[in-house]
């Protein structure tokens, strides 16, 4: 039977790729003005012609002309055509050139990065069924996650996402024992450290790399009632804690529900594990919108391959949605499970013994 095309859902789907195509080619040259503070400096200073801003950066105006082209042509930056200038907007600001925005996006890029630089390992990892382990990534895949995940964890897990949680704020000003299990480059346990000053914090990664950067980072801010250790999350150290929490991690694991059992045991009586996962509904079509397709990118090449480099290999994607975190509870023997707060990006959950 003969196929009849639509021609306009071709262009349409034709317009999409170039849009896609552009938004592709322009993440690495996100990353070349976050580098090189280009967007810092436009911020700042600007309006700049390319000249002025290649000479406030100290690089090639030939280069920088074509940057800039291709960033107010994406919407990134503005072009005033009677000046020949370029310039940010508050908003282009707060999400390419704000260090200390909760908005701030550039982080990433650099985790796209690590997709296209590891997608031999992924092809092959496809075809055999064998994982990718979270180590074996490009070195753009931990810093890209750490400066993403950052403005977001600044921003709301001290003052929204902790106060949301039965009773643990109070047990933290007091003085509590807290375990940040998969805490990669440390920043939500340094962050959670420096507001509870009279609670003791130990971040576990079993990604050594990560850890060495944590203890560095943590030694640079001066907070000393933390410390990094390197374990998984099934056989990290000590018991009693008062809070143990997970920061979008959980669905990288190979064995989710055996990581939950062993919280169990290291939580006290009265003790909370708190999850912090991405946002997702728990069906398929409710995800079939931008930020899911963004997360399912992701669980497609890091998420889902890191799991089934481990053992038990139950890779839950970055888009299982609160009923599955709910059996893995359960099957961990949590007897208490609710949704806590949650924000476009995250569902912060929390489980009681």
């Amino acid at each position: 039977m003969a196929v009849v095309m639509n021609e306009e859902k071709l262009h349409e789907m034709l317009g999409k790729m170039v849009g896609d195509l552009g938004a592709a080619v322009n993440g690495a040259l996100v990353i070349t003005g976050d580098r090189l503070g280009l967007y810092k400096a436009l911020a700042d200073g600007g309006p700049y012609s390319s000249t002025e801003l290649a000479e406030q950066t100290d690089t090639s105006e030939r280069y920088v002309r074509e940057w800039l082209a291709s960033q107010a042509a994406s919407g990134y930056v503005e072009y005033d055509p009677d000046s020949e200038r370029f310039y940010m907007t508050p908003e282009q600001t707060m999400v390419f050139a704000n260090e200390e925005s909760p908005f701030l996006m550039t982080g990433g890029y650099y985790s796209v990065a690590s997709v296209y630089k590891d997608e031999p390992k992924l092809t092959k990892a496809f075809r055999t069924g064998d994982g990718v382990a979270w180590g074996d990534h490009d070195g753009c895949l931990f810093c890209g996650v750490a400066k993403f995940f950052r403005p977001g964890y600044q921003a709301h897990l001290v003052a929204e996402w902790l106060p949301a949680l039965d009773g643990v704020t109070e047990k933290l000003e007091a003085g509590a024992q807290v375990a940040d299990v998969g805490c990669g480059h440390g920043l939500s346990t340094i962050i959670m450290a420096e507001a509870f000053p009279n609670s003791t914090f130990t971040g576990f990664d079993y990604h050594e790399e990560s850890i060495r950067c944590a203890r560095d980072t943590a030694q640079k801010a001066g907070v000393t009632n933390v410390r990094f250790e390197v374990g998984t999350a099934k056989d990290y150290p000590g018991t009693e804690y008062d809070l143990v929490t997970f920061f979008d991690c959980l669905h990288d694991m190979g064995d989710p529900a055996g990581a939950a059992s062993h919280v169990r045991t290291t939580l006290k009586p009265d003790g909370t594990w708190m999850m912090v996962e991405p946002f997702a509904h728990d069906t398929l079509q409710e995800n079939l919108n931008p930020v899911g397709r963004v997360y399912y990118g992701f669980s497609t090449a890091v998420c889902t391959p890191s799991a089934l480099s481990q053992e038990v290999k139950n890779a839950l994607g970055a888009q299982a949605g609160e009923a599955k975190l709910r059996k893995v509870a359960e099957a961990g023997g949590f007897r208490s499970f609710r949704r806590a707060t949650e924000t476009p990006f995250n569902l912060i959950l929390e489980a009681r013994p």
